[in-house]
Formats: structure tokens, sequence, C-alpha cells
């Protein structure tokens, strides 16, 4: 603004300077007045020589006159020099009227001043012209061009290209707008590089688990294989007559056991797998396949939660159908009760009720703990992406468990709702048929 400022302030200077030359100009343009005694004086010499024998050639050469013999009012070479201002007396040698004589000395003096304006003009005219078109050289250079660069680069950071540097002019009007948009891009460039960076390592972590975690789940479920098939040869002998060193009852029960731990590596694998799936094509993208499912089998799977406590049932879950990946819903089911028993260490009650919109019909699942429940800040995020809150500080975990449970049933047509209420409390809504 303060070299704008100062050319404001030269061409105000400049414009004053020309109107005062040409005022100056113009006030010393002006004609001196005619001396009439000194005319006069002359036409008195002009007649006496003239009367002397003098020849008229000479006479106009001494007194640069024109000595013109004519007596006629309308004479054509009189009047032109009446139309040019000439000074014209009457010749009148021995007092008899022959003539005019005519001095038309001013002539001269019009040129010489016309030619002086004009060439002031002139150069007047030129000067302003190189003035005006350094200043459009200037204005270009120092604000439209940089401009110009501006909108170029921007439609290039638009597009996501942020490797194209910004020439930065110094001393420009536009230097410090250039170089802060320049930063801008610098900073967005390191912005995209950081989350870019840490998206990668997100990925690359849970990659690293999906592995780590298949290796001992894959022996888990090898020497589950081998538990369960001696186990059965003890039963086939068993029911040969053979003895055993266990009763038949312990045998079943350990079998059953290990049925189970197989099923659920199975589970777990293909959890990993979907985990695993992705980080390459992002979390959003794991598929939920919902179909008719019953009720049942949702209190069955509470029934059979051995690992986090004590689990209790309140009530019976109403018996129908309702949609549902079983998949999913364990995952579901086991990270909120995985939650509660992890953060609040009390034993957790489970309700079933039914509920409705405008629209549809669910079960809604209400499980409860007694714990301290979670800060009020920390609340509205526990659903978001990697988000861990104060509670979880000094837990395992990687802040995905909540996030997965909204997505989930979300996909299920279902959906999630949790509060503080003497503990943590999480209410899941899943649609009936």
């Amino acid at each position: 603004m303060k070299k704008l400022r100062g050319i404001t302030i030269a061409f105000v200077l400049l414009m004053a300077a020309v109107l005062t030359v040409l005022l100056i100009l113009a006030g010393n343009m002006r004609f001196e007045k005619r001396d009439i005694a000194a005319y006069n004086d002359q036409i008195i010499r002009i007649t006496k020589e003239y009367e002397a024998g003098q020849s008229v050639e000479k006479l106009e050469k001494q007194y640069g006159c024109r000595i013109i013999f004519s007596t006629e009012l309308l004479n054509e070479e009189l009047a032109d020099y009446y139309g040019r201002k000439a000074m014209i007396l009457d010749f009148t040698p021995g007092g008899e009227y022959i003539g005019k004589v005519v001095w038309d000395d001013t002539e001269g003096d019009y040129e010489v001043y016309r030619s002086r304006f004009l060439r002031t003009a002139l150069i007047l005219w030129g000067s302003l012209l190189m003035v005006g078109i350094l200043l459009i050289i200037y204005i270009y250079v120092r604000m439209v061009k940089p401009v110009k660069e501006l909108s170029v680069y921007s439609t290039e950071i638009a597009k996501g290209n942020l490797d194209v540097p910004l020439p930065i002019r110094k001393n420009g009007l536009s230097d410090s707008f250039t170089e802060s948009f320049d930063l801008m891009r610098e900073e967005l460039k390191a912005a995209r590089e950081r989350e870019a960076a840490a998206e990668k390592a997100k990925k690359e972590l849970v990659a690293e688990l999906s592995h780590d975690i298949k290796t001992p789940v894959a022996t888990i479920q090898a020497t589950c294989e081998v538990l369960e098939m001696k186990n059965r040869r003890k039963l086939e002998g068993a029911a040969s007559g053979q003895p055993m060193e266990i009763t038949e009852e312990e045998l079943k029960d350990m079998t059953e056991k290990v049925e189970t731990i197989s099923t659920k590596t199975e589970t777990i694998n293909q959890i990993m797998g979907n985990v695993f799936q992705a980080t390459m094509n992002e979390l959003e993208q794991i598929r939920v396949n919902p179909t008719e499912e019953s009720s049942e089998w949702i209190e069955t799977f509470f029934g059979n939660l051995k690992n986090y406590g004590k689990i209790i049932l309140d009530n019976r879950i109403p018996q129908c159908l309702v949609w549902m990946d079983k998949l999913r819903m364990e995952q579901v089911i086991d990270n909120v009760v995985g939650n509660s028993h992890k953060y609040a260490g009390t034993d957790i009650h489970v309700s079933f009720d039914e509920t409705s919109d405008a629209s549809n019909t669910f079960i809604r699942i209400r499980i409860s703990d007694s714990g301290p429940g979670v800060d009020e800040d920390d609340l509205p995020l526990i659903t978001e992406k990697y988000f861990r809150g104060n509670v979880a500080k000094d837990k395992s975990g990687y802040g995905v468990g909540m996030y997965l449970v909204k997505s989930y049933m979300a996909k299920q047509g279902g959906g999630l709702e949790y509060y503080n209420d003497n503990g943590f409390v999480v209410e899941l809504y899943v649609k009936k048929v």
C-alpha cells in the first residue's frame, strides 16, 4: 500500500508540473504592441526619399515594407494584408494619395511562437506517453503478473498439486500476499504428508497386529484339533468298554469346551482377515450382510460369555426374527461387554425390550455396568475412529472398538445409543423383520 500511495503522489506531482509549464507558456505567448510613432516616422522618410527620386525597390528593402500603388478600395492584395493584420498607412507623396505602404512584420513572430508552442506541447506529450508506458509496465510487472501467477498456482493447488513452488518477488506490491499464499501451500503440503504418514502408520499397525494374532491363533486351532481328536478316540474307546482315567461326563465337557475354543479361533481368524482387508481398502468398506435370524441367538451368545466376569441377564429376549449379521453382532457384543469389563470391572447387567420409531420396530439390548462411566468431555467422541479417552491411557487398545460398534449396527439397519447412568450404559437397537 505504501508503494501504491507513492505512485499516486508521483503521478499527481507530474500532472501538476505539466500544468504549470503549460500555464507559463501560455502566459509568455503575447504579441508586443506596435509603435505607431515609429511607423509614422518611417512613412515620412519614405515619402521624402521617394520624392527625392529613390526607387521603390530600394525603399521597400531599406524599410522592410511593401508599397502598393492602388487607389481602389477593394484591392485584392490589400485585402489579404488586412486579413493578416499588417500595418497599412496611406502613401501621399506631394500631398497626393497614390497608394499604401504595408508592413507585414508580425507573421514571423507568430510562426516563431507557434513553432515554440508546438515543440513544447510535443515534448510534454512524449514525456507523458513515456511516463504512462512505464507506469503501465510497472503496474503489470508488480501487480497484474503476480495476480495471474497466483491464479495459475491456485488452480494447481485446487487440482491437488502442492509441489509447484510460487516465485516470490521482493519489493513487489503483492509480495506479502504471495509469501503468505506460498506458506499456505507449504502448510497444506506438510499437513497432507503428515496425514498420509499417520494413515500409513495406522494401516501398518493393524496389518502387523493381524499378522501377529494369526500366528498364535493358528497354533491354538491346531492344538484344539489334536485335543478334540484324542478326546473323541477316548470316547470311542469308552463306548467299546475300555477303561478311562476320567469320567465320561468330564470327557464330554472337555470335548465341548475344545469345540467351543476351535469355533472361536475360526471367528477370530475371520475378524483378523477383515481387519487386514480394512488396511488395504479402508475400514468403512468391511462388508456387513444382515439376514433374518432368531433373536434367541443373541441371548444365547450373552450366556456363553464366560471371560468377562459376571454377566446377569435381567430378563428374557422377546422371541422374534431380526436383521443381523451374526459375525458382526458377535463383534459388537464382545466389544461392548469387553469395554465394561476392562474399564468398570463390575457385574454387567443385560436387559431386553421392544421399541419403535415412525417406520421400524427394534429389539433394544441394554448393557450397563456400575463403574465410573465416561468423562462428559469424552462422551461425544468415543465412537470416533482412533479416539481414546482419559480413562484408556493406561489400558491396551487402539480406539476402534466403539467406532466399529456404531458402524456395524448402522449397516445392519439398527442403531446405537450410550450415556452415563450410575455407570456406563450402551443400548443396541436390532431391527425386527
